[in-house]
């Protein structure tokens, strides 16, 4: 018994440091996305709203990665102590994505036939 309270106290830490490289990258994401889409934003502050579309699309772009990461990170915490919370989070988190994605790749799918 013994050994398996070792093995299950190293699995928990090791889910616990994914789970925080997870969020971190997720956090890198946004803040990338956020500087990018500056950087498109100024680039284009003189230009028609269509091209401004494009800098909306480079967040939401940034914005679903991040939830990705983020995602993987619920998925794992919820491995290690499956609660209603943790569960509840996840799915929430598993539906943000989904609707965002699909309106992304709508908007995506959109742009490019213009």
């Amino acid at each position: 018994m013994e050994l398996l309270e070792i093995l299950d106290l190293n699995l928990a830490l090791i889910v616990k440091f994914a789970k925080f490289f997870l969020e971190f990258i997720s956090v890198l994401c946004v803040v990338i996305g956020l500087v990018k889409t500056l950087q498109q934003a100024y680039r284009f502050r003189h230009t028609p709203t269509s091209l401004l579309a494009n800098v909306r699309l480079c967040f939401a772009t940034w914005l679903a990665l991040a939830l990705e990461f983020q995602l993987g990170a619920d998925v794992l915490a919820t491995t290690i102590s499956p609660s209603f919370d943790t569960l509840g989070k996840l799915g929430l988190l598993a539906v943000i994505r989904i609707v965002l994605n699909y309106f992304l790749g709508k908007e995506i799918k959109e742009e490019r036939n213009l």
